[in-house]
């Protein structure tokens, strides 16, 4: 193992290996705004303290207690995405606003993942989702030529940004990759688990059909996207978009889509839901099945419902800027272009 592998960032050594990709960061990290202001988006500062942290089954969050001048304490939580503040400014009418948000992710450590990271999160009021499926694909040539890159890269793989991006939907990369034909599966578990399992996966008896999905999906499908240019993912299964809005013609079928470079994924976005009656629904369906797995659940934000009901239609955006950065300047670890990550 070598010395900076070992060695506090603020190690000269360390940094001086580092630095290259930190000041790319900067660069990036400006030329996103100047790409915003000229699309007419405006900048806004998110709280960080809220009352829910974000209502999935799998992220994690870091909690804290507020104590007010007259002692009374309240739950608060560090936030995992600003997107229940957004919306509620959206509610308020704003139409195009963009946060560049450090947010905060319990339980997650690696080479792509950090407690905190910085979420750069749009959103677009009147437009349909595929207006924001653009933006993100100008968004990653912005990264590239900021960086001064012609390609992206990840751990042997690369991707032209400025090549025409492959679009597929999540039916078609399952029939692709894992020989796995979603429509006739339909919500059936038990066939969806055969299925999985005549693929090599592995399926333990408690997995939901939303547990197999995923698996087929990370171990599967992302190591085959973003291969050679940027892939766009899209029509997920509703069962798998809790914030999104089902497709007109279909109701099986949400209006999601991600965005992958060399098997990462970089963005996820949708049209957005704007039924508070469904969305309290999916939110303790989720949060049920949160306790069910991981023993713990967190509150729903009411104001968060009550704004959902005035906001108008609209489709955003959440795009890890720390991952661009990472494939823009070939960094193998998260790490690399955080100017202080956290410490261990």
């Amino acid at each position: 193992m070598s010395a900076n592998a070992v060695s506090p960032f603020w190690d000269p050594a360390r940094h001086r290996d580092r630095r290259p990709m930190l000041l790319a960061r900067n660069r990036i990290a400006a030329a996103l705004r100047a790409w915003f202001v000229g699309e007419g988006f405006i900048e806004v500062e998110t709280a960080m303290l809220q009352v829910s942290p974000g209502n999935q089954t799998h992220l994690h969050a870091f909690a804290t207690e507020m104590i007010g001048p007259d002692g009374a304490r309240a739950r608060r939580y560090l936030h995992t995405s600003p997107e229940f503040a957004m919306k509620k400014l959206l509610a308020a009418g704003e139409e195009k606003i963009v946060d560049f948000a450090r947010v905060f992710r319990n339980r997650e450590r690696g080479a792509l993942h950090a407690p905190e990271f910085t979420l750069v999160e749009w959103y677009r009021a009147g437009d349909p989702y595929e207006a924001v499926i653009a933006d993100s694909v100008a968004i990653v040539r912005e990264a590239a030529k900021a960086a001064g890159a012609a390609q992206l890269t990840w751990r042997g793989r690369s991707a032209d940004p400025f090549a025409e991006p492959e679009k597929i939907t999540v039916a078609e990369a399952f029939s692709r990759y894992a020989g796995i034909d979603l429509a006739a599966i339909g919500d059936d578990r038990g066939r969806f688990a055969a299925a999985a399992r005549a693929g090599g996966l592995r399926v333990a008896d408690d997995d939901t059909w939303s547990d197999i999905f995923s698996r087929v999906l990370s171990e599967k499908v992302e190591p085959n996207l973003g291969i050679g240019r940027l892939t766009i993912l899209y029509e997920y299964p509703a069962a798998e978009a809790a914030l999104a809005r089902p497709r007109p013609d279909n109701a099986g079928i949400a209006e999601r889509f991600e965005l992958y470079a060399c098997g990462v994924e970089l963005a996820n976005g949708f049209a957005e839901l704007t039924d508070a009656t469904e969305q309290r629904r999916r939110f303790v369906a989720d949060m049920d099945e949160k306790q069910r797995i991981h023993g713990e659940r967190y509150p729903l934000d009411e104001d968060f419902l009550a704004a959902l009901a005035a906001m108008p239609e609209a489709s955003g955006v959440a795009l890890g800027l720390d991952r661009l950065v990472m494939l823009a300047t070939g960094a193998a670890h998260i790490d690399q272009v955080q100017w202080t990550p956290a410490e261990t």
